[in-house]
């Protein structure tokens, strides 16, 4: 990473931290004992997001090696309060609310009327060790994908042609992709064809979608009765391999799945900054296409 790309990162979380800060401090309710600690940390929480993304660009895969070894001796300029590791692990904590909160009103792209669903695993111990693991328990749950048996958890996903994320859930590994609860939520500002895989294969699903204006659009198995679908639609499901991509960049690029996690606020801040180090990637997986609509409505491609 170079300085400009860490001063861009910045100046995106700072401006985001004085409009946060300022709309909390209007919610915050008076002391009535008229006594409030308001004490500065050295560290200010702009900075602290900005470190913990900037590790998720760096194709470091320990962060106690990425912020001793390379963001102590390569960027102090930029950071000239840098605590130690073990203080900076402490109070990460309570930058988890507004990294939250910057990854669902910054971080994500918009509709553009051609999406499409996945979900991935998120493991957090090997199988073998799911009786052993302790600082998942009574979270993680064990479940199964095409790759076999895990434990932890399922990102689920949506994401535009450009292959920007539009919407994400986390459930526990069990949860079926076709969960009411989970797709509504993931489609609450998605619109046009909404494209998946064989596991959003339901009826059920696909009249719910169709009732709140989304086109459901999957690969069919081979037990099942062609569809007449147009040749767009075609063309659009054999592209769905886009956000197979983008869930390889989130795992082997932005690190959001590892087995060291020491509690379960570490792993959600773990997750929810590799998801705002996805929308600083320079290049993303995307489709060279322009959707556009006819007269009767219906999509069109343009490259």
């Amino acid at each position: 990473m170079n300085e400009d790309k860490i001063t861009e990162i910045f100046v995106q979380i700072d401006d985001f931290i004085q409009l946060f800060e300022a709309e909390i401090k209007q919610l915050r309710l008076e002391s009535t004992s008229g006594k409030s600690r308001n004490r500065k940390s050295r560290l200010s929480d702009s900075e602290m997001m900005t470190i913990l993304i900037c590790f998720h660009l760096s194709r470091i895969n320990d962060f106690k090696s990425f912020y001793s070894m390379y963001l102590s001796k390569h960027y102090k300029h930029l950071f000239p309060d840098l605590v130690s590791y073990e203080r900076f692990v402490q109070s990460s904590k309570r930058i988890m609310i507004p990294l939250m909160v910057f990854l669902k009103t910054n971080a994500l792209g918009a509709c553009r009327g051609i999406s499409f669903i996945d979900s991935t695993t998120v493991k957090v111990c090997h199988i073998k060790r799911e009786k052993q693991h302790q600082v998942m328990k009574g979270l993680a749950t064990k479940g199964k994908s095409t790759m076999g048996w895990f434990f932890g958890f399922k990102l689920h996903l949506i994401i535009n042609d450009k292959g920007e994320i539009l919407s994400f859930y986390l459930t526990k590994a069990h949860v079926d992709d076709r969960d009411m609860k989970v797709i509504a939520s993931l489609t609450e500002n998605i619109f046009g064809k909404l494209f998946g895989d064989r596991g959003y294969i339901s009826q059920k699903l696909a009249n719910y979608l169709w009732n709140d204006g989304i086109d459901l659009v999957y690969k069919l198995r081979k037990n099942m009765k062609k569809q007449n679908i147009s040749d767009i639609d075609k063309i659009f499901l054999r592209k769905r391999a886009l956000i197979e991509s983008v869930n390889d960049e989130l795992k082997n690029i932005c690190s959001i799945e590892h087995s060291r996690h020491r509690s379960p606020v570490g792993f959600i801040i773990n997750l929810v900054s590799g998801l705002c180090a996805y929308h600083f990637l320079p290049k993303k997986p995307s489709l060279n296409i322009q959707p556009n609509k006819n007269n009767n409505g219906q999509l069109l491609l343009a490259a």
